[in-house]
């Protein structure tokens, strides 16, 4: 067994909150372990839930269409939410919940090792930029080590605001380029993982 299905079956038998009383199903993530890019949501939704996989409801449908529109597939990214298990109601994670699931998290970007990760939710972005607000920074990447942190809006919130939909989609326009700035950087620097911690300069 790989490390990253044990760390899913980890996550599917994990008993650390509450939240796994009431989950039908815990949901890890999904997505190559060679992944480039990772998206890190929320939570898992009704949907996510009764599938164990992440964004299949509508949002997912329109991450999708996100990534179709830059030439990507849903098969060649990773996603994953910051919290494993569906909290009652839809309601936000609690810091408990968070605290919990945060070495699951951990984990993931430790084996993925993606360049670049892309926040989608104020509980993801918070790690990165913390007391950020996302009207503020949306579309703007900050440098940890050598990966790059793109806070964007929840595809969801793009669908309840239809102005959003127009900001989502600028921003997603960004990743290509951003691809193509790594892969300028000196091979010495790219072989060695980014510590997480390490903060650098925006773009």
């Amino acid at each position: 067994m790989s490390e990253l299905a044990e760390l899913y079956e980890q996550i599917r038998t994990c008993t650390k909150c509450d939240l796994a009383k009431g989950r039908t199903n815990a949901v890890p993530g999904e997505g190559p372990a060679t992944a480039t890019i990772m998206f890190i949501g929320e939570a898992p939704g009704f949907h996510e839930d009764r599938e164990g996989r992440p964004f299949v409801g509508a949002a997912g449908k329109y991450l999708d269409e996100l990534l179709a529109s830059i030439g990507m597939q849903r098969e060649q990214v990773y996603i994953c939410n910051v919290i494993k298990c569906r909290p009652p109601q839809n309601r936000d994670p609690l810091p408990e919940e968070m605290e919990a699931c945060r070495p699951y998290l951990d984990r993931q970007i430790e084996l993925i090792n993606p360049r670049v990760i892309l926040t989608i939710s104020r509980f993801a972005m918070a790690r990165w930029f913390p007391d950020k607000k996302i009207s503020e920074i949306h579309g703007k990447a900050k440098r940890v080590g050598n990966r790059v942190i793109l806070p964007m809006y929840h595809p969801a919130a793009a669908l309840h605001q239809p102005s959003l939909k127009r900001v989502l989609e600028e921003d997603f326009k960004r990743i290509p380029q951003l691809l193509k700035e790594l892969a300028t950087l000196p091979e010495e620097e790219e072989s060695k993982p980014a510590p997480i911690a390490q903060q650098m300069s925006l773009f």
